[in-house]
């Protein structure tokens, strides 16, 4: 499913919007209203997080959010906002294949090098229920996906929060996290800048603050003033 909107432009970028794991387009809605009143093209894709593998998703949200961008037929670049296991798809996708028109990425809250909360609590009852299998890949150990994947080789900002709302998941993590990952983990070689920001992983896309940045990195490359 998608949700494709924007503006009357002649020519705009487009950006398109990927949720995380257990979430839906929904979660990103903020985002995306922020972005259209920017003056961007907008496609926020939602796919079924729990039913398959980080692979088969790549393979299939990926190429929906890139044919939704350029159906209009006047986008120059697509640009791509992600959250959690949304970035993890991208850069599945782009190990084995290219975007000529890809333009900046800005990575919230990302598993770039594996959660150690999947490998503590794979064992949970529930647990593999809860996050299907994509959620199991994105662990630190033989299963993980993200540790296979190599270096940024596009424009990326990572935003990384430090405030959670899950206590037992973050007794778990390497302090500071965001109840889900720690900011060390969100980071990735060749990342173009990185900021932490006082939020949650389960609220950070929603937030002004995150959402400002965001729109500072797709128009500069930076998050700096």
């Amino acid at each position: 499913m998608l949700l494709l909107s924007g503006c009357p432009v002649l020519a705009a970028d487009c950006v398109v919007l990927l949720h995380g794991l257990a979430r839906t387009a929904m979660s990103m809605n903020p985002m995306q209203r922020a972005l259209i009143n920017e003056g961007f093209e907008t496609a926020n894709i939602g796919y079924a997080s729990r039913e398959y593998t980080v692979e088969e998703l790549a393979e299939t949200v990926i190429p929906e959010g890139l044919a939704a961008c350029r159906s209009n037929g006047n986008t120059e670049r697509i640009h791509f906002v992600t959250h959690s296991l949304g970035g993890i798809l991208l850069r599945q996708y782009l190990s084995r294949h290219q975007i000529p028109d890809l333009g900046r990425v800005v990575m919230l809250g990302p598993p770039n090098q594996g959660s150690v909360a999947v490998d503590e609590l794979r064992d949970v009852p529930g647990f593999d229920w809860l996050n299907g299998p994509a959620g199991l890949q994105l662990g630190k150990g033989e299963e993980s996906v993200p540790l296979k994947l190599g270096p940024a080789t596009f424009e990326l900002g990572i935003i990384a929060g430090n405030r959670t709302i899950d206590p037992i998941t973050s007794s778990v993590l390497e302090n500071p996290d965001d109840g889900r990952v720690s900011v060390e983990d969100t980071k990735l070689e060749g990342m173009d800048d990185f900021v932490v920001v006082e939020h949650s992983h389960a609220f950070m896309m929603r937030m002004r603050g995150p959402i400002d940045l965001t729109i500072r990195f797709l128009n500069s490359g930076s998050f700096a003033d």
